[in-house]
C-alpha cells in the first residue's frame, strides 16, 4: 500500500486489514503518519509492516520492493495509491523541480514497482493490482496541466500492461476519482480553487469502491460525489477536449473559490 499515510491510502490500508491481510505500508515522511496506519491495521489482528521510502526516488522504491521480497511471503495485492498534484498557472506561478518529482510518483514509480512485483504474480498466475490514477486523467486539466497528464499517462500504462497480460490470472483496476476531501488541495496550493474549496467525497467512500472493484476485478471504477461519476461516464465521452478543457479550468483557476 503506497500513499499510506493518509487519505484514500490509509483507508485503503484498513479495508485490507479488515479481510484479514496483513498490509505493507509505505509513504514519504515522518513515520508517526505511518504508526497511525500501523496502529489501524493492528486493531483488526494483521500485521503491519513500515517502510518508509521516498517513491520520488529510484532508491526508495527499490527500497520497498526489496522489502516485499525480504518478506518471502507471495503478495496477492497491491495498491499503488501514492500521488501528489501541483497546482497553478503553468508559466509564471508552478514550480519545475515540484513538477518533476510529481512526475516521478505519479509515473516514473508506477512503471519502477509494478516491474517488480507483477512477474512474481504472474509466474503465480494470481494476484490484483489496484492503481489510484483520476478522473482528471480523462481530461484536459488547465492550471493543474503536469498532473493530469501524469494521471492520463498512468491510464494508458496500466490499459496497455494489462492487455498484454490478460487471461493470465492477474487483474488490473484503475480507480478515478473526483474531488475527495484529503488534505491533496491543499498541498497543491488549491485552497482558492472551486475545485479545493467545493464539496467532495469522503476517502471513505472513495476506498470501498476502489477496494471493491478490485476484488471484483473491474477494469475500472469512476468514484466520488455523483457529478464525478456524471463527468467520468457522460460528459467525457460526449465533449471535446476544448470544451473539457475549458471546463476543468472554471474549477481550477487560482481564485475561481472566491468569485462571487
Amino acid at each position: 500500500m503506497t500513499g499510506a499515510s493518509s487519505g484514500i491510502g490509509y483507508e485503503l490500508a484498513r479495508l485490507f486489514a479488515a479481510d484479514g491481510h496483513d498490509v505493507v505500508i509505505t509513504a514519504t515522511g515522518t513515520n508517526g503518519d505511518l504508526n497511525r496506519t500501523a496502529d489501524a491495521v493492528r486493531a483488526t489482528g494483521v500485521e503491519a509492516f513500515i517502510v518508509e521510502a521516498d517513491l520520488t526516488d529510484y532508491d526508495g522504491v527499490e527500497k520497498l520492493a526489496n522489502a516485499i521480497r525480504d518478506l518471502g511471503r507471495p503478495l496477492d495485492a497491491a495498491a499503488l495509491n501514492a500521488g501528489v498534484d501541483v497546482g497553478g498557472y503553468f508559466v509564471g506561478q508552478t514550480d519545475l523541480a515540484a513538477e518533476i518529482s510529481m512526475i516521478q510518483l505519479n509515473c516514473v514509480s508506477q512503471i519502477h514497482l509494478t516491474k517488480r512485483i507483477l512477474p512474481a504474480m504472474l509466474d503465480r498466475g494470481e494476484g490484483k493490482l489496484l492503481y489510484t490514477a483520476s478522473i482528471s486523467g480523462t481530461m484536459p486539466t488547465p492550471y493543474e496541466a503536469v498532473y493530469g497528464a501524469t494521471k492520463a499517462f498512468l491510464i494508458s500504462f496500466v490499459e496497455s500492461v494489462k492487455e498484454e497480460n490478460k487471461d493470465n490470472g492477474v487483474s488490473f483496476t484503475l480507480l478515478l476519482p473526483g474531488e475527495v476531501d484529503t488534505p491533496f488541495w491543499h498541498r497543491a496550493g488549491m485552497d482558492t480553487t472551486e475545485l479545493g474549496l467545493g464539496v467532495k467525497a469522503a476517502p471513505t467512500k472513495v476506498s470501498s469502491e476502489g477496494y471493491e472493484a478490485m476484488k471484483a476485478g473491474k477494469d475500472r471504477v469512476v468514484s466520488g460525489k455523483p457529478g464525478s461519476k456524471f463527468i467520468g461516464w457522460v460528459i467525457n465521452n460526449i465533449l471535446p477536449d476544448t470544451v473539457k478543457a475549458a471546463l476543468h479550468a472554471g474549477g481550477a483557476e487560482p481564485g475561481s473559490g472566491l468569485k462571487d
